[in-house]
């Protein structure tokens, strides 16, 4: 059935991971009808095993409700679910880009979170209706009233707008129906004018090609209408038109303000951006409508394949992926150490392990990644321009270097007033630099801190947690480049640099770092009938040095008594065949040994 523009509303639900989001959209899609009782299972936005195993929305969902209101009516709501991990901030970003209004979830055992404070900062910036919601109320340890101070003191939200629910058993969900048809105002736009359409998602069909998520912002467009994307410029005659529900369902037009999707038919998925106006090809909008900034790879690492011919399979997988999540880039790249493989650009640490897992599992493939670097800017002497690099093997000779800058963030962190101190020796020994502190109500804090990228992405968030015993949780946003006293540390085995293993730190911290290396490494690196040096180096000076003895086999036994010389010369003889075996003998180096960096923890 066809809803009129005035009782169509568009909304998405925001919160902190783990506030009960997925659950509160599934009691929606209950209490609506959507789904049938037989086909209904826990999660149903959530439909990647990865997502339902972690307890994580990792992809942006869309689904349109139907809603018979107290008043009579029937609205079209069109919800679309967002994840709530840091990482995926910019998936959050084009999601509240197509609504009007958004339901914030707070955890009423927990409080605000920091990525909650991130996420209703986007939400106004894009001045949207909020309805904010405590979540599990029927928990023991609920303290609404507290909480709702805290919204109130924190984010100016009056205590009487907040509602009160229980995704679990269904409490307080109808209310929070009805609020949204009341209080979220209707999509404007005009049936009549050319045709804008906002692409909020993609994913590829191997039998529809790219398949483009769009909120119409005017116009009404047909199944038979020639479209164009205005970035790409790229043309298609739609294959179907559609509504989620949550399955795809064909329908015979969109109009202004609703939500759906277009199978286009082309090939690419860079030929429709995220971001990107949808328009009609007879009738052109003159203006495309305000995109945001596609997603930007912040952490960076190597994939290589276990074994080498494995590496066309790799490639292969790493397109399928790309398809679907367009967020993260790869090119082709080699290392000494590893052989063929990709360096790969990620939104976050989280994201990293998720595409990793993803290409494992989907694609049965065994792989071992580098340490994750962030992109540096090198600017070289005599004016040679600049640079940038994001990995480490690749930096120039220092002595081609003017200035090496490296990338800063705004770390805000939400914790519990007790765990103060472990947090800010934490932090300030990664180089954050201590902004300010803010009371959320008697016992909660939020810390806000300036902080190298690079210190931040390999276990700040584990200790962060383990410090404050999993109460404390952190949302960080992109500050600037900032020029820096880095070196960059090389791995020498058996006098031989292992590409993989180097790494930029500061260089303060360079010894230190060289010898946790080196330690590691000695004894992770089997022994053989020779000795391997281990060298920690920052350009021809080494900083840190171990040895890996060699295996012994004493030559002496047989003899018993007799003159001190034939003792000698075959200790002289063993002595010659190490030598040999040292300058022709190649080290393995097991795959712990990569591992090695991502666990370098302080101690």
């Amino acid at each position: 059935m066809t809803i009129p523009q005035d009782r169509l509303r568009n909304f998405s639900i925001i919160a902190h991971i783990d506030h009960g989001k997925s659950t509160l959209a599934d009691r929606l899609l209950e209490l609506t009808h959507t789904v049938e009782g037989r086909h209904m299972m826990s999660q149903v936005l959530d439909s990647m095993d990865l997502e339902r195993e972690k307890g994580i929305t990792i992809k942006a969902r869309a689904v349109r409700l139907e809603y018979q209101a107290r008043d009579g009516r029937t609205y079209g709501l069109n919800l679309i679910d967002t994840p709530g991990h840091v990482d995926f901030a910019y998936e959050v970003s084009h999601s509240l880009q197509a609504c009007e209004g958004a339901i914030l979830v707070v955890d009423a055992t927990q409080g605000i979170e920091a990525q909650t404070l991130a996420n209703v900062h986007l939400a106004m910036r894009e001045g949207l209706t909020l309805i904010p919601v405590l979540n599990k109320i029927d928990l023991p340890s609920a303290d609404p009233e507290t909480i709702m101070d805290e919204l109130e003191n924190v984010l100016a939200i009056p205590r009487e707008e907040v509602l009160l629910a229980s995704a679990k058993d269904g409490t307080g969900v109808p209310e929070i129906l009805e609020a949204i048809v009341a209080r979220i105002p209707p999509p404007k736009g005009d049936p009549a004018a050319p045709v804008q359409g906002l692409i909020f998602d993609s994913h590829y069909d191997a039998y529809k090609g790219v398949i483009v998520y769009v909120r119409l912002a005017a116009g009404t467009l047909r199944q038979q209408d020639e479209i164009q994307l205005m970035a790409s410029g790229a043309r298609a005659e739609p294959l179907e038109l559609g509504v989620f529900r949550p399955q795809l369902v064909p329908v015979k037009q969109l109009t202004a303000g609703e939500v759906g999707y277009v199978a286009t038919g082309l090939k690419n998925v860079r030929e429709a951006q995220v971001g990107d106006t949808l328009t009609t090809v007879a009738d052109p909008a003159q203006l495309p409508l305000p995109g945001y900034q596609p997603a930007k790879s912040l952490v960076f690492a190597g994939i290589y394949p276990v074994s080498g011919e494995d590496y066309p399979l790799l490639r292969e997988a790493l397109e399928k992926l790309h398809l679907n999540d367009a967020s993260f880039t790869y090119e082709a790249e080699s290392s000494v150490a590893l052989g063929f493989g990709f360096r790969c650009g990620f939104l976050g640490l989280l994201h990293m392990e998720i595409v990793q897992e993803r290409l494992e599992r989907e694609f049965s493939l065994d792989l071992i990644a580098s340490a994750p670097s962030v992109e540096y800017h090198v600017k070289l002497l005599h004016d040679r321009g600049e640079i940038a690099i994001d990995n480490p093997a690749l930096l120039p000779n220092p002595a081609d270097i003017e200035v090496l800058a490296e990338p800063w963030v705004n770390l805000s962190v939400v914790t519990p007033s007790s765990y103060i101190g472990p947090l800010m020796e934490l932090s300030t020994n990664r180089r954050g630099l201590f902004q300010n502190m803010e009371y959320l109500d008697p016992t909660r804090v939020v810390l806000h801190f300036e902080m190298p990228l690079a210190e931040l992405i390999v276990d700040y968030f584990d200790q962060l947690k383990s410090r404050s015993q999993g109460y404390a949780s952190m949302d960080y946003e992109e500050l600037e480049y900032r020029a820096a006293n880095l070196a960059k540390v090389d791995i020498l085995v058996n006098g031989e640099p292992v590409d993989a293993l180097s790494l930029i730190v500061h260089r303060d911290k360079a010894q230190t770092v060289g010898r946790i290396l080196t330690e590691k490494l000695k004894q992770l690196i089997p022994r053989q009938m020779f000795e391997i040096p281990i060298q920690a180096s920052i350009g021809s000076n080494v900083i840190a040095r171990e040895t890996v003895r060699a295996m012994r086999k004493n030559v002496l036994a047989k003899c018993y008594g007799g003159d001190i010389t034939r003792k000698r010369k075959l200790l002289e003889k063993q002595k010659e065949g190490k030598q040999r075996m040292k300058r022709v003998g190649s080290v393995e180096i097991p795959q712990e040994a990569f591992l090695a960096i991502l666990r370098m923890d302080e101690g």
